[in-house]
């Protein structure tokens, strides 16, 4: 059986793959990106096609199913296609999609759209474990880094972007940019990478039955799906309920929410920072430091209540950049330590561990919430710190 690296070998030398790395993280960035767009751009769109709060809520909850049902079912194709063909046919039909949100006359077409875009942006998914394929084992750490910090860009980045770009020309005209932007990607992704040879010839029904398998197979693949779970829990407790206390503690509305999100980017320069450091010195333990400087963060703001106002920002500004850092540090860390478990299964691999990161960020969402309600921040802040120190446990309980 041949695997994928075979056919990535002409591209091994360090300098070959150093030349990708840009374009992947690009791709990776504006493909995830199409998943938060329409967020800021809610209340534009609510008033334009007359529907209510709760009826264009359904778009991003849709857009979000769909992402979750493109990384359980889609994204296990990577093992069994070329990922070349893969990413381009995906980019292609999130295109369409985009487009077709943007040109929506009505909700019911809207909100299709807005599945199909969940589902179809999942090519981020396929770019990550391709470039752990091209990568020399000693640089996987430092590749899937860098890539991941494109992603992570791209999730916190598009908010801001089309807040502004909504503002200044539209709801529809985001949309139809962001279907330029990851057509041009997907085709230029075609252009550059090389073609990946199936690592398995399953069909699809076995193909997502052989998951089980893995899951029961490899218990470093258990932990670190529970571990970066958990703290994926208190990284989206914090963020889904944090415009909610800003506008109810401080006055601050949704544009100055949208700028702590622009503190957390900060978090994204430990991506490739994380890569590296696992290379040398291994990803348990990185992943361990990681989840500890998380923890951190989340703790100095149970400092807050006894702040003044202006420093009770600065401190939340500093916390979210922290524990973002801790966050993504262990993320890629859980990455490159899942791919090196079973190369010629890194498409499942990478569908189980973001399986497990999606229902932590949902369970967490969901918990903030009533957390919120029911303690107050300090709840939510409360909320995290165990979160992450449950994960602490689980990564600790492994050694090394």
């Amino acid at each position: 059986m041949s695997h994928a690296h075979d056919i990535a070998s002409p591209l091994a030398p360090s300098h070959a793959v150093g030349r990708l790395v840009p374009v992947m993280a690009a791709g990776a960035g504006f493909s995830v990106a199409s998943l938060y767009y329409a967020q800021p751009m809610l209340g534009a769109m609510s008033a334009s096609l007359q529907v209510g709060e709760a009826s264009i809520g359904l778009v991003p909850t849709l857009t979000q199913l769909g992402y979750a049902a493109g990384i359980a079912l889609l994204a296990p194709l990577g093992d069994r296609y070329d990922r070349r063909r893969i990413i381009l046919a995906k980019s292609l039909l999130l295109a369409l999609a985009l487009l077709a949100a943007g040109l929506s006359g009505q909700l019911p077409g809207l909100l299709a759209a807005s599945l199909l875009v969940g589902l179809m942006a999942t090519v981020a998914q396929d770019v990550v474990p391709a470039a752990a394929t091209l990568a020399a084992p000693e640089q996987r750490g430092a590749v899937v880094g860098k890539v991941m910090t494109g992603l992570l860009l791209g999730i916190l980045l598009s908010r801001v972007v089309s807040g502004v770009v909504a503002d200044q020309l539209g709801w529809r005209a985001m949309f139809i940019a962001a279907a330029v932007s990851v057509a041009v990607m997907g085709l230029l992704l075609r252009a550059v990478l090389p073609r990946f040879a199936p690592t398995t010839r399953l069909g699809y029904g076995a193909l997502l039955r052989s998951m089980l398998q893995l899951w029961r197979q490899w218990p470093a693949l258990r932990r670190a799906v529970l571990a970066q779970g958990l703290l994926a829990m208190g990284f989206s407790a914090f963020w889904s309920t944090l415009a909610l206390m800003l506008h109810a503690q401080f006055n601050i509305g949704s544009a100055g929410a949208g700028a702590f999100g622009i503190a957390g980017a900060a978090g994204a320069l430990a991506a490739p920072l994380a890569g590296r450091l696992a290379d040398r010195i291994g990803t348990p333990r990185v992943a361990r430091w990681g989840i500890i400087v998380a923890l951190a963060g989340f703790a100095s703001l149970l400092l807050q209540g006894g702040l003044p106002p202006v420093l009770q920002l600065a401190l939340l500004a500093v916390a979210a950049v922290v524990f973002d850092f801790g966050f993504q540090s262990a993320l890629v860390s859980h990455q490159t330590l899942v791919y090196s478990l079973q190369p010629d299964a890194r498409s499942r691999l990478n569908a189980l561990l973001f399986t497990g990161v999606f229902v932590g960020m949902a369970v967490g969402g969901g918990l903030g919430a009533l957390a919120l309600a029911q303690a107050g921040w300090m709840g939510v802040v409360g909320l995290a710190c165990a979160t992450s120190a449950l994960a602490l446990w689980v990564r600790a309980r492994a050694g090394t």
